[in-house]
């Protein structure tokens, strides 16, 4: 491990010394820094959408937006206006939209819907002013909510939730919007009276995207401007209390046997400090949770499923670990997580296990952003009640750059002890080597301990990345995962090897015509062996990826596969690939439609070899939205394998009904069904949010099964859940 952690210090060395010797910097005009004094309010406007409030008249005016895209720095086409007051309680930000109504897109009504693909307004802001973390928080047209907060410099996260409230309103050269961001929903810090500020406004009929602030087509936290005179913020007491409840009844059959419940659970978040928050749950509750979309496996490897519990998606940005399963070279998959909250209250067989109670700690302490999580979680079968518990620390160096570490400790799936350590480094140069360019350098060590082993518990990570938004661009990376390296608590899938990865391309943006941006890369991933020489290789020649100005997207790969079995494989029941080496490729494209249309689809067509046989892939996915309040989908996933030893054909299809009544109250409906397992799932929830903080969920999940396999199917089990919670924010 000596070996991995030298690798780590050098690394950091390396990059430092960078910053170091580099005499001059790029000559390239940079656009000035804004910053503008925000206007203090006695008296809170009123949310109603509209402007017409006498407040705003005396409200910070800001107007100056400009293009990010198609052309960076070009007088947008459309003017927006933006208001901004505070108070001791909250932000109040007023926009005004003009828009052509023929070119105006609001096709999102439903509540955590895609309102990233409408027409939006988007206000990003950053309490500590550090060009690394932010908020966000927008609307569309039609009134949809949306917010999030950036796990990274370029990686927003979506799934974060607060409380804030927004109103939309019509005027005749467009539309508008009223927002209040409580303070009691931000984590902030009582001597930074300068925060990070900024805008975003997209105008999809147009596919153009307007910034108050950006640099080199990137509008993220690194390029915020300024907002001065954040003086007197008052969190209040700081205390959110949430209780729920859920009522169940369960009914299996085959054989008969049902269960009713009445589940209650409580979390509490209070802010120890303006800037560190502390939060208990009790019987925590997850009847609500969205299924997951299903996934055939055609690989050796498991698959990674994306978690989708509130409770683990709050604030889970803090628990990211050396940029593994962002996007780029870097990233380079979800092997080898530390952690992945997943693990947590869910068995091996994907049922739910009870936790019994956890505590969770969050936020900033100087430049240290930390987290630590707790949980106690119920026996499940003979694996008996564990504590399972994660720390997480990063520290915010000069620039961009950080230096963080992660702990672990328990084993949620099995009665042997396990924990884990790990160091990462992130060093991040925007601007650097050029205009357009970000340098980072990457490098993380891991050290797992695992009851009953000793040697090859380790994992490490190196990597260098010059990433482009126009131009040539790519990276070079290496990880290791020694055979014995098991984050119980964490994710890995592939062990006993080296990854290499490297990849190159080249961006090109017209001025002019039908074209936004056509891209062009090739990557090379190669797995070996520690100890026995190539397990997998795949070259990836992505000849051309066009997207048009009218959102629609057309792309052509090819992949040139190597894999070497040790071991057989059964890739279908009774079907086995036998050890040896193996070369084959595959070449498909794929069209996606703009969804800004009534009419959208994805067609992919995939075919070549597979193993010594041969693989034809095609997946159809069609969308019919008429109106914002109905949406209906379907998609089809068929592949046929032809292998000497035997022939067989996946098939994967999924079908959703959406009715959505308003930005509070929604009726989703989806069904899959695969060919594998042989069941189909339906799934109905119907949400409610009479008021921000409040919320009604009333669910019904029932699975199918073919038995017999003769295409007829049978309930295997109908569940019923109906759940209530309500925040009291104090």
């Amino acid at each position: 491990m000596y070996k991995q952690f030298l690798s780590f210090g050098c690394i950091v060395f390396i990059s430092s010394f960078i910053t170091s010797v580099r005499a001059q910097p790029v000559n390239i005009e940079v656009p000035a820094a804004k910053s503008r004094e925000i206007v203090h309010t006695m008296t809170a406007p009123v949310l109603d959408g509209n402007l017409d409030d006498a407040v705003w008249e005396n409200a910070l005016f800001i107007d100056d937006l400009h293009q990010v895209n198609p052309v960076e720095y070009a007088q947008p086409s459309e003017r927006t206006e933006l208001y901004l007051l505070y108070d001791e309680n909250a932000l109040y930000v007023g926009a005004r939209m003009y828009i052509d109504p023929d070119v105006l897109t609001a096709r999102v009504l439903r509540r955590n819907g895609n309102v990233i693909g409408d027409d939006n307004i988007i206000v990003n802001i950053n309490p500590f002013n550090n060009q690394r973390t932010g908020y966000y928080f927008g609307v569309n047209p039609n009134g949809v909510p949306v917010d999030g907060i950036f796990q990274n410099v370029t990686q927003p996260y979506n799934d974060w939730d607060s409380i804030f409230y927004v109103e939309v309103g019509e005027f005749e050269g467009g539309w508008t919007a009223e927002f209040e961001i409580p303070y009691k929903s931000l984590t902030v810090a009582e001597n930074i009276t300068t925060w990070g500020l900024n805008f975003t406004r997209s105008i999809q009929g147009r596919n153009e995207t307007l910034a108050w602030q950006s640099y080199d087509r990137r509008y993220d936290p690194s390029n915020y401007g300024e907002l001065q005179g954040m003086v007197g913020v008052d969190q209040g007491v700081g205390l959110d209390i949430t209780p729920s409840v859920s009522i169940s009844d369960e009914q299996r059959y085959n054989p008969d046997s049902s269960e009713s419940s009445f589940e209650p659970s409580l979390d509490v978040v209070y802010k120890l400090t303006p800037s560190l928050n502390g939060s208990l749950t009790f019987n925590t509750d997850f009847s609500a949770t969205e299924v997951d979309n299903r996934q055939v496996n055609l690989t050796r490897f498991s698959l990674f499923f994306p978690e989708k519990r509130d409770f683990f998606l709050r604030e889970s940005d803090i628990f990211e670990f050396g940029r593994i399963g962002s996007s780029g070279v870097l990233g380079g998959g979800q092997n080898g997580r530390p952690f992945f909250s997943r693990n947590i209250g869910l068995g091996n067989n994907g049922q739910q296990v009870d936790l019994e109670y956890g505590g969770k700690v969050s936020g900033r302490v100087g430049n240290l952003d930390i987290g630590a999580l707790s949980i106690r979680q119920d026996s499940q079968g003979a694996v008996e009640a564990s504590t399972l518990s994660v720390v997480r620390g990063n520290y915010g160096l000069p620039g961009q750059s950080t230096l963080g570490f992660i702990l672990t400790d328990g084993n949620p799936r099995a009665n042997v002890d396990n924990s884990l350590y790990g160091l990462d480094y992130l060093y991040r140069n925007a601007g650097f080597p050029g205009p357009g360019k970000t340098l980072e350098v990457s490098g993380w060590a891991q050290r797992a301990d695992t009851q009953g082993l000793e040697d090859d518990e380790d994992a490490a990570g190196l990597g260098v990345a010059i990433n482009a938004n126009t131009g040539l661009g790519g990276g070079v990376a290496w990880k290791r995962f020694e055979s014995n390296f098991r984050p119980a608590l964490g994710f890995a899938n592939r062990v006993g090897v080296d990854d290499y990865n490297a990849q190159l391309g080249y961006t090109y943006r017209p001025t002019g015509g039908r074209i936004q941006s056509a891209d062009t890369e090739l990557s090379v991933r190669r797995y070996e062996y520690i100890d026995a020489g190539l397990q997998s290789q795949t070259i990836r020649y992505r000849t051309f990826d066009l997207n048009f100005r009218s959102r629609d997207r057309l792309f052509w790969i090819s992949n040139f596969n190597k894999e070497v079995l040790l071991t057989p494989f059964e890739v279908s029941d009774g079907i086995f690939i036998q050890p040896g080496e193996y070369t084959f490729n595959d070449h498909g494209g794929t069209f996606q439609s703009s969804t800004i249309r009534e009419w959208a689809t994805r067609l992919t067509y995939v075919k070549g070899g597979f193993y010594n046989g041969d693989r034809e892939w095609f997946e159809a996915d069609l969308t019919w939205q008429p109106t914002p309040r109905f949406r209906a989908s379907v998609q089809y996933d068929l592949t046929f394998i032809d292998l000497p030893q035997g022939s067989f054909a996946t098939r994967l299809v999924s079908g959703g009904l959406d009715f959505v009544f308003s930005p509070r109250l929604s009726w989703i409906n989806l069904i899959q069904y695969d060919n594998v397992s042989e069941t189909m799932g339906l799934n109905m929830r119907l949400h409610w949010v009479p008021e921000e903080g409040q919320e009604v969920y009333f669910v019904i999940n029932q699975m199918l099964e073919d038995y017999d396999r003769d295409n007829s199917f049978n309930s295997a089990f109908t569940d019923v859940t109906a759940k209530f919670s309500y925040t009291f924010r104090y």
